[in-house]
């Protein structure tokens, strides 16, 4: 869990709130889809046009780097039915997706992954359709 609330468009929130309510049967993740569940509701939930562009919301490209190995990664954080590891769309319902999602450039993250707890410093947050013209 985060100190402090993340930050979240309202159609982000929508999508999320409808994913949670469809996967609440679901057995398999219930821990991390709770966990995301307590984030989403301390969320702060605006329009998407009063987000920061460096906030990190659906379909951004993210870099991060992870402090203990610093291997450094590009993510787009899409929905599950976008989700493609090997083109790095990463669903936003994954341990990765959910501890990204709502934090902006320069914050360091730290979360519960499979595995064992994972610090990452979000090195840069590129809107996607930017992304993709370079």
């Amino acid at each position: 869990m985060r100190d402090n609330p993340i930050v979240i468009s309202e159609p982000d929130a929508r999508l999320l709130r409808g994913l949670l309510a469809s996967r609440s049967a679901a057995t398999r993740d219930q821990e991390h889809l709770e966990e995301l569940r307590v984030e989403l509701e301390r969320a702060q939930v605006l329009e998407p046009e009063k987000i920061s562009a460096k906030v990190i919301t659906m379909n951004k490209l993210v870099r991060f780097v992870d402090l203990s190995s610093g291997k450094r990664q590009e993510v787009v954080l899409v929905s599950p039915s976008e989700a493609d590891v090997s083109a790095r769309r990463i669903s936003v319902l994954a341990p990765l997706g959910t501890a990204l999602l709502g934090n902006r450039e320069g914050d360091e993250v730290e979360w519960l992954m499979p595995g064992g707890i994972r610090r990452l410093q979000i090195e840069a947050v590129v809107p996607l359709e930017t992304a993709e013209a370079h």
